[in-house]
Formats: structure tokens, C-alpha cells, sequence
């Protein structure tokens, strides 16, 4: 949402024209007059949505991700390597390593 004014009555009121669904539904259920400003309602909607966010996965995943009984090598290397792929900066090094000591 990007708007060209600083009045936070305006900006509360376009901020809820943009939700849908359970956000919505959280939005309809705040206490009257608990909202005193756009920055405590961003504040509110952070608090409430925090773990939605997408999280970035590490190297650490890697630890957990073992071949199953009766998976064949090719179907475990390429669920591996399809996490391995999501993880940013990850050095081959270190996926090489995960991989040899989980087979």
C-alpha cells in the first residue's frame, strides 16, 4: 500500500480496504477506539501475523533431512538437493558434507 498523505485517520481507513479473509476478520474484531495512530496499527498487524512470515531456511535443515527406509538414493538426492536449492548462500562444501554423512 502506497499513499501520497500523512494523515493517519486516511491511512487506517485504506489499510483495511486492502484485507481479506482472517486478516480481515482480525482487523473487524479490534476493541473500538484501540487504534490511535498508523503506526500502532502496523504494530498490531505485525504482532498478530509475525509467524507468517516466510522463514529462510539454513544449512541446519540439512541435519534432519535423512533417506527413508525403502527411498532409493536418486529420490533422497533429489529432495535434498530440492531444499538445498532453497537455502541461500549455501556453500557446496557444506551440502556435500550433510548429504555423504545422511546416506
Amino acid at each position: 500500500m502506497s499513499l501520497y498523505t500523512s494523515d493517519d485517520t486516511v491511512s487506517c481507513q485504506v489499510f483495511s480496504t486492502s484485507l481479506k479473509g482472517g486478516a480481515l476478520s482480525w482487523f473487524t474484531k479490534l476493541p473500538p477506539n484501540s487504534i490511535d495512530n498508523f503506526a500502532t496499527l502496523v504494530s498490531k498487524f505485525e504482532t498478530q501475523f509475525a509467524t507468517r512470515r516466510p522463514h529462510h531456511l539454513t544449512f541446519i535443515v540439512l541435519v534432519g533431512i535423512l533417506q527413508d527406509k525403502g527411498e532409493s538414493q536418486r529420490t533422497f538426492v533429489d529432495r535434498f538437493n530440492k531444499v538445498a536449492m532453497s537455502i541461500r548462500n549455501l556453500s557446496s562444501d557444506v551440502a556435500m558434507h550433510h548429504m555423504l554423512t545422511t546416506l
